[in-house]
């Protein structure tokens, strides 16, 4: 079993992603990572899932996707050569002093960025791979993570391949 990052390109209407979603739950699969947002065509969406599977059993599922009357194309990313990030937000525990330049120099290691200071908190943004973004995790949580919020997962093929809706 191993995890695989779904591109699926579908119309943007109402009740799509629950349809889609509403498929991996029935089919008893636990979605790792969900991201939808509008693509290259205004009038579709594109939907980036990752789940975790033996191949034959993420076929099974794309094969279905592919029956939804929304759907317009469903890829697996998985094993091609691609390009994936996250976007993640933490809200730390900064008071003046150490503390506060501690974290600013992790920000400066992981090229994240400061986007709000309060007098007792620090909020960071960072974007990367999901190796990155779990270890910035892990050093932060020393500090004392109050909230924290990550896009999941997008990904999009390297080179003159692509994901549309052109064959």
């Amino acid at each position: 079993m191993k995890a695989h990052t779904l591109s699926i390109l579908v119309e943007n209407k109402a009740g799509v992603l629950s349809r889609v979603t509403g498929l991996f739950s029935r089919r008893g699969f636990n979605i790792e990572s969900l991201a939808v947002g509008t693509c290259e065509e205004p009038d579709m969406s594109r939907i980036t899932i990752v789940v975790i599977g033996d191949d034959a059993q993420v076929e099974q599922v794309m094969k279905q996707l592919n029956k939804l009357i929304d759907v317009i194309k469903v890829s697996d990313l998985t094993d091609s050569e691609r390009v994936e990030r996250e976007l993640a937000m933490f809200k730390v525990t900064a008071e003046q002093g150490e503390t506060r330049a501690e974290i600013m120099q992790i920000a400066t290691i992981f090229r994240a960025q400061i986007v709000d200071v309060g007098a007792k908190s620090v909020i960071l943004q960072v974007v990367g791979d999901t190796d990155k973004i779990n270890a910035m995790e892990k050093l932060l949580r020393q500090f004392g993570i109050k909230e924290l919020i990550r896009t999941g997962r997008i990904g999009i093929m390297r080179g003159t391949k692509t994901v549309t809706s052109s064959k």
